[in-house]
């Protein structure tokens, strides 16, 4: 399987996939129909089917798909036994609510340090996650290649400069700057009064059937 085939939608629902099997492996389910899925993540048969099949033969017709199977696979592909250690920069209080959060139900990802330039916070530890100072950043990121952004604004662009110069391979920005980096850098923004925004319009403009 050659990963840059699969197109990126499909790629943005993988993990999707991965924490309903993951939940009905933990309740001792052993197979799961595509309508079942379709209805516990709400995507249609057709594109699980699709998705799937960008994977190889996963199901059997008129059996459907075994849960324990289908969850080492995704596992795997998702790379869910390999750590990825992530460093936070920004800890107002969006930061330090993922400090606290840390994505505990996700085995494959953890915030290990965080950055402020608050000196009330530096050198202390918020969720069990050091805080070190901003102009530490270089110094002490080591091989970490993510980071999450939720610092001020008007502050994102200079933070990205630095993070980009140190080699950064993504950054997930939560701030509404739409920030620069080179080519080589994976960005994914989240804005959330954008998101927000949009649930409103949506709601407004396009109910759902009843």
């Amino acid at each position: 399987m050659e990963q840059d085939k699969i197109p990126q939608a499909t790629a943005k629902r993988l993990p999707l996939y991965y924490r309903f099997l993951n939940n009905l492996n933990n309740q001792g389910k052993k197979r799961v129909s595509s309508k079942e899925l379709s209805e516990a993540v709400k995507v249609d048969s057709a594109t699980i089917r699709r998705d799937f099949s960008y994977f190889g033969a996963l199901g059997k017709k008129g059996y459907g798909y075994n849960v324990e199977y289908l969850l080492g696979f995704f596992r795997k592909t998702l790379d869910q036994d390999e750590l990825t250690e992530v460093a936070l920069i920004g800890t107002g209080n969006l930061g330090t609510a993922f400090l606290h959060y840390n994505f505990l139900k996700n085995n494959s990802t953890k915030i290990v340090m965080a950055f402020d330039a608050d000196s009330d916070k530096v050198g202390s530890d918020i969720g069990s996650v050091p805080v070190h100072h901003i102009d530490e950043l270089e110094a002490k990121m080591g091989d970490i290649s993510v980071a999450i952004l939720t610092v001020p604004s008007d502050e994102a662009q200079s933070i990205t400069n630095r993070l980009a110069d140190f080699g950064i391979s993504g950054i997930l920005n939560f701030t509404p700057a739409r920030i620069t980096v080179p080519s080589s850098i994976r960005v994914h923004h989240i804005d959330l009064a954008v998101e927000l925004q949009s649930l409103v319009y949506f709601l407004k403009h396009y109910p759902l059937s009843k």
